[in-house]
């Protein structure tokens, strides 16, 4: 499977490299990045964790994350497929983006390429994705990127002890590409 794909425009998506340590750790730090890793990336050492847990699952077939880095090779964000369900050819969607990168369709693109790339080179069939019903931003990088609608999960997840829905999103292999953004 490649591990490098042009998305569109300037846009590129990599595997992580030790490198990256910096950018990570800089993008963990933004509040509304808290709560979005198992464990805090607050240091180098945590950064370089968080890398290596994205190659081990990368290695196992278990999740592929990318890093989206513009063409003069700056993190943006990431956009990651897993965990991948072989027996029925399924894979949950996540991204981020840093800051900066907010508000400029870095996402959308993102996302648009990771799912080609998951049918096509990955072989999955179905891509799910899910948001909290109070991110109108996540929902509408979810629409653009062709996933539709599919429901509510009631509650699902919890952020500082407060209760939060769930917007179900999903793209199938056969759905038609989503129009460039």
């Amino acid at each position: 499977m490649r591990d490098r794909v042009d998305a569109s425009a300037g846009l590129v998506l990599r595997r992580w490299k030790a490198e990256d340590a910096w950018a990570v750790m800089t993008a963990f730090a933004d509040p509304l990045m808290r709560g979005q890793s198992v464990e805090p990336v607050d240091s180098a050492q945590a950064a370089a964790r968080w890398i290596t847990a994205r190659g081990e699952q990368w290695a196992a077939d278990s999740a592929y994350s990318f890093a989206v880095v513009d063409d003069g090779g700056l993190v943006l964000g990431q956009v990651c497929v897993g965990p991948v369900d072989r027996r029925h050819a399924t894979g949950w969607v996540s991204y981020w983006t840093t800051a900066t990168a907010r508000g400029r369709g870095v996402a959308s693109r993102a996302c648009r390429a990771v799912a080609r790339w998951a049918f096509d080179e990955a072989e999955l069939f179905r891509l799910e994705l899910g948001h909290r019903v109070n991110n109108p931003a996540s929902c509408a990088v979810a629409r653009a990127a062709g996933f539709a609608v599919e429901g509510q999960q009631r509650q699902k997840l919890e952020y500082d002890g407060v209760r939060f829905d769930v917007e179900l999103h999903a793209r199938l292999a056969t759905d038609p590409e989503p129009f460039p953004t």
